[in-house]
């Protein structure tokens, strides 16, 4: 009940921001301190909170990277920041994320480019409400939401490990999750079931990709450490927005509950107030593995914080991503 008044009423937590806060007041908080010539990459910047984001990062200089799958939306965006930003620089490039083959290529022209890349936001995501699969045959939300952005996030690492160590600058990568991963129990989440559901739910596919997002982050933080990489890797909940993805749960979220629930909802720019904070903020400097929401660390699930369960995901998937990439069937 104390959390959920702090969050009606957007009192600001340890950071100084809350429910309240948006992307461009944190942005405009941390703008004497955010270095020159960073370059972040945005997933699902063709709308909704990647698209807020990829305007408030760019208005605080940052050069922003849109892979995109529609190209025409993406051109749009890049229209609409440099009407408000005109010396900014954006860049467009094609990706399918639930493709493998797609975010390889994609890898490989940003690559090409030869540009530092300091931030990694994985924000894009779908949810399906009937089952469908990927074309490497894996369930699309989970393809989409989880494994492109895993397999993303390990084509670009290098490179964000290269860059940090040249300029000094701290690299970021941000998982985008959401609060619902905490519906997932621990005899729900079983791999192979991931990638092919008897019993499809398209809620439970997107809060179990959720999960997966931060199990992500829990590893990989680890493995950063280990290697002494000035890398560091948080997942944040935006929060819930009225953005497509939202409006897609039909039978889960109706219209006539956001009209009841309309004081919880979040705006777009306060939906990527933590992403954007997580991103900039000083106070983030150096913090690693953590789960953050209305711009403050907060608490995720005892699974998601389960460091054998992440362990075990990531071994999974980089055994299923070998497998998809290297030993295709006929």
């Amino acid at each position: 009940m104390k959390e959920t008044l702090r969050y009606l009423a957007g009192i600001a937590g340890p950071s100084g921001y809350g429910s309240k806060s948006t992307a461009e007041q944190v942005s405009q908080d941390c703008c004497s301190s955010v270095p020159s010539h960073l370059t972040a990459i945005i997933t699902g910047a063709t709308s909704g909170i990647g698209a807020e984001t990829a305007r408030v990062l760019a208005k605080s200089g940052v050069r922003i990277v849109i892979p995109a799958r529609d190209l025409g939306k993406a051109a749009e965006v890049k229209d609409e920041i440099q009407r408000e930003s005109p010396k900014a620089e954006v860049i467009i490039l094609e990706i399918d994320l639930s493709s493998l083959a797609s975010v390889n290529r994609f890898c490989s022209e940003f690559l090409a480019l030869r540009l530092p890349l300091n931030i990694l936001i994985n924000n894009g995501g779908v949810f399906s409400q009937a089952l469908e699969y990927s074309e490497d045959k894996v369930e699309m939300t989970f393809a989409t939401n989880y494994l492109g952005h895993h397999f993303l996030t390990e084509k670009l690492l290098d490179k964000m490990v290269e860059t940090a160590a040249q300029t000094g600058i701290r690299g970021r990568i941000i998982n985008v999750s959401s609060v619902i991963h905490s519906w997932v129990k621990r005899d729900g989440f079983c791999f192979n079931q991931l990638l092919n559901p008897k019993n499809y739910n398209g809620t439970r596919a997107y809060a179990q990709s959720k999960l997966a997002n931060i199990l992500h982050v829990k590893e990989l933080a680890r493995h950063l450490k280990a290697r002494n990489a000035r890398v560091s890797v948080n997942a944040v909940h935006p929060g819930i927005v009225k953005t497509g993805i939202i409006r897609a749960h039909k039978g889960f979220i109706t219209d006539s509950v956001f009209f009841i629930a309309s004081k919880l909802l979040k705006s777009t720019s306060q939906g990527a107030s933590t992403t954007c904070y997580v991103a900039l903020s000083p106070e983030v400097e150096g913090v690693s593995g953590k789960y953050f929401a209305d711009c403050n660390e907060s608490d995720c699930s005892n699974l998601a914080n389960d460091e054998s369960e992440a362990r075990k995901l990531w071994k999974q998937t980089r055994l299923l991503i070998h497998r998809l990439l290297y030993q295709p069937t006929a």
